[in-house]
């Protein structure tokens, strides 16, 4: 009964003619026919999201464009855009044009994002870009045109490299001569048991006011670009280690009855909301802001795990789900010899377990779910389709329909009939589903590896001697042992006798080491 049921009945439509219709070139021959049949369905959640992180690596105009398109197919409704990170500043702020002119550009290093040698101070700023304000109203119209609401992000305490790069004036620290915008070298100790601990300073001084209205500044003009009714202030993996070394943040805490750094951070989170609610928008925030209390109008889009969604929205929090272990896109969705090197995997048929309103949580205050595409390790617009489809289909349908009516068989055939619409529409996609799931195991001496299928009606083939294994080699039926003295495994699916899976290849040594 409005502009935004008939788009999604169209889509509907479309899915029902054959694949071709995704040509954008004449297809012949093709039936143009559809079945004759009555559809009736609606949303199970309100809030179904995207996010894509373009501060790690930039995405022109026309690439954002093109990933919005494919989610209009698939029903989605807002498109969250990480706007600002360590890694670039992405959105000119007129006011404050040093974000763009310094804070959107770094040194150009490829490789393993993450551990690269921390490159020359002196070395050429020569990899970034931003979003012009009449490109933000540009794809903003665009979204909205198609029924997609643009929720912005603007991350903040942490993650703030690039603002102090432009700006080192708001750090605890302002003379150290380490602000930098990061390059994907280290700069934050992963490996504290919890939040991480900064090498270098990535966090706003919430002690000085300069702070506040240098944000006053920025959100003043984001409220203006964009009509959605929230701004994202990020919130997450803000490292206290400079704050507990600054006097200011010290001082602050005297005077306001602050007990510790999760406290102080709630006191700039409620600082945000003020200058936030002060433009007529509301405030949401990933879910460490819960830790040292947030106000009643603060939203949580809750990421480490359902809990603190489920606790969120008990005690009357709007909440979207969004947690990394149903729908971090980044994540790799097969096994680590096939996939570019992640810190976790995500299998499809886990993303599909994905439940928006999980077990426990208030309803009435769950919002929906979101899927996230950060892009450490996502250099251009080809491996962020990769990376979000098919996943990207299994998280829409379970925003979509209702639990009772989600089966995975029937699932992986429509899966499997989209790839087709895919490939006639030139967006990648990656066939993990056909890789199957390694795992190793150790009886004494010997080790045996187990292949286990995603999907029905794969036959898995295998080899030792470096050859390549089809069809004729015996076929995998149980757990394989290890030859003493081989060197590599080789794996490849087929179905009716045709290959359809990668080629995996694995050195031995490194299976040896997954044994759990």
């Amino acid at each position: 009964n409005n502009a935004g049921g008939l788009l999604y009945g169209v889509q509907t439509l479309f899915q029902l003619f054959p694949p071709q219709i995704e040509s954008d070139k004449l297809e012949e021959n093709v039936s143009w026919q559809v079945p004759q049949v009555e559809i009736v369905d609606y949303p199970r959640v309100g809030w179904r999201g995207l996010m894509l992180d373009v501060s790690r690596h930039f995405f022109t105009v026309d690439e954002v464009k093109q990933y919005i398109d494919n989610m209009v197919k698939y029903k989605y409704n807002i498109f969250h855009w990480h706007l600002t990170d360590d890694e670039g500043w992405r959105i000119e702020i007129k006011s404050l044009p040093r974000l763009t002119e310094v804070g959107a550009w770094r040194t150009e290093q490829i490789g393993w994002f993450g551990g690269f040698a921390q490159p020359d101070p002196d070395a050429p700023k020569n990899y970034g870009g931003f979003y012009t304000q009449e490109e933000i109203k540009e794809i903003v119209k665009y979204a909205m045109d198609r029924n997609i609401q643009v929720m912005p992000e603007i991350d903040v305490p942490g993650h703030s490299s690039a603002i102090l790069a432009a700006y080192p004036e708001l750090a605890c620290f302002p003379e150290s001569g380490d602000h930098f915008v990061r390059t994907g070298a280290p700069f934050l100790d992963w490996n504290t048991g919890g939040r991480p601990a900064a090498i270098y300073e990535n966090t706003l001084n919430p002690a000085d006011e300069k702070v506040y209205e240098f944000l006053d500044k920025v959100i003043t003009e984001v409220a203006e670009l964009f009509p959605f009714e929230y701004i994202h202030t990020g919130g997450d993996e803000a490292p206290y280690t400079f704050w507990e070394k600054s006097g200011d943040v010290k001082a602050l805490m005297e005077r306001e009855g602050l007990e510790n750094m999760a406290e102080v951070q709630s006191y700039f989170g409620h600082r945000v909301e003020d200058i936030i609610k002060s433009k007529g928008k509301k405030m949401m925030g990933w879910d460490e802001i819960l830790e040292g209390g947030i106000s009643p109008t603060t939203a949580l889009m809750s990421w480490r795990g359902v809990q603190y969604g489920i606790d969120a929205s008990n005690s009357g929090h709007y909440v979207v789900m969004s947690p990394t272990n149903y729908v971090y896109i980044d994540f790799m969705q097969a096994d680590i010899a096939t996939e570019p090197r992640v810190y976790s995997s995500l299998r499809l048929n886990q993303t599909y377990k994905f439940d928006p309103i999980p077990e426990g949580a208030n309803p009435d205050y769950i919002l929906g779910g979101q899927a996230n595409l950060w892009t450490e390790q996502i250099y251009n617009i080809r491996q962020a389709e990769y990376m979000t489809w098919p996943r990207g289909f299994a998280a829409a349908e379970s925003l979509w329909s209702p639990r009772e009516n989600k089966d995975w068989d029937r699932f992986v055939s429509k899966t499997e009939d989209h790839f087709k619409r895919l490939d006639y529409s030139k967006t990648k996609y990656s066939p993990a589903i056909y890789d199957p799931i390694v795992s190793v195991k150790k009886e004494g001496d010997d080790y045996y590896v187990t292949l286990t299928p995603e999907i029905k009606g794969l036959d898995i083939y295998t080899s030792f001697d470096a050859s390549t294994p089809d069809n004729f080699y015996p076929k995998y039926t149980e757990a394989v042992k290890i030859p003493r003295d081989a060197d590599i495994m080789r794996i490849v699916t087929y179905r009716d006798n045709k290959p359809i899976g990668r080629l995996m290849s694995i050195k031995v040594d490194d299976l040896r080491k997954r044994v759990r």
